[in-house]
């Protein structure tokens, strides 16, 4: 049963992250996921001092908060001119410095350092179960990102085609009166939403490249955005399986084997895919210079 939620819980981790990873990807913003993983931690902290429990949904909306804060300054540097890897770089390094300094200060005692923000252990997520009246519901982390899944995909699913639009086309989404930055700053809150949700099960630092990692190699097998997003969530999903018979094999941390299985997929796809893929552009090059 352990591997069972240690499979479900990568899952439903990978299938949010492939989602917004697409979108991410498309965007050319594959760097702001690393951003707000890292800038979530003030308000993780600050629900945490109020509280007084790590499980509570204040801790998710505090988190949400912060990661829209580090995106709107994000944002508001770039429109005054400071490149966008600058800018980046100022307000995440910024809010986890506030962040940790805020442990030190308050929360020294509680387990709230690196290993729980940011690397995470999907191995004991079954530890931490949901019960009521005496009835275990299962891990508390499965419902979680299964709510965060369901929010995900609604969301999507009824916005497709102006999230679509704002993706490849801003200024066209802009002319359609599409309210652009409203769609900016909800997908940033459903990414904010994703990263939270995964942080007891494989960490905030996992999270990026779950984000990242399957969305590029969907990206490299296909030119439409549907089939992006379902071979995205797709990929994540095989890494899971995959990065876990490493683990085993291995003896070694499941979330990294999870996150290397991605990578492995991804070049697979950067030297084969079809269309893209480094040796198809290289015989299509070849050709070309044979019929000259």
């Amino acid at each position: 049963m352990t591997v069972f939620w240690i499979l479900l819980t990568g899952s439903l981790v990978a299938s949010c992250c492939g989602i917004l990873g697409a979108f991410l990807v498309l965007r050319k913003m594959a760097m702001i996921g690393d951003a707000i993983s890292h800038s979530v931690m003030p308000g993780i902290v600050i629900a945490f001092l109020l509280s007084g429990s790590r499980d509570s949904m204040l801790m998710l909306f505090a988190a949400m908060i912060c990661g829209l804060l580090a995106v709107f300054l994000i944002q508001t540097f770039q429109q005054s001119g400071i490149q966008s890897d600058a800018s980046i770089g100022v307000v995440f390094t910024a809010l986890f410095a506030l962040g940790v300094l805020l442990v030190s200060l308050f929360a020294r005692q509680v387990h709230l350092d690196q290993d729980a923000i940011l690397y995470g252990e999907i191995a004991y997520v079954h530890w931490n179960v949901w019960e009521v009246n005496g009835v275990d519901l299962g891990p508390k982390a499965v419902w979680l990102l299964g709510v965060t899944l369901v929010v995900i995909v609604a969301v999507i699913g009824l916005f497709y085609k102006q999230f679509k639009l704002c993706a490849f086309d801003p200024a066209l989404a802009a002319a359609c009166g599409i309210p652009v930055a409203l769609f900016h700053y909800l997908l940033m809150g459903l990414v904010s939403m994703a990263t939270v949700s995964s942080f007891e099960s494989v960490g905030a630092i996992l999270v990026v490249g779950l984000l990242i990692i399957p969305a590029a190699t969907a990206y490299l097998l296909t030119d439409r955005l549907g089939r992006m997003i379902v071979l995205s969530a797709l990929m994540g999903i095989a890494s899971t399986f995959l990065g876990y018979g490493a683990a085993v094999v291995l003896d070694a941390s499941i979330a990294g084997c999870i996150v290397c299985a991605a990578g492995l997929l991804f070049i697979l796809a950067f030297l084969f895919s079809p269309s893209h893929g480094y040796i198809a552009k290289k015989l299509r090059m070849r050709k070309l210079i044979e019929t000259q």
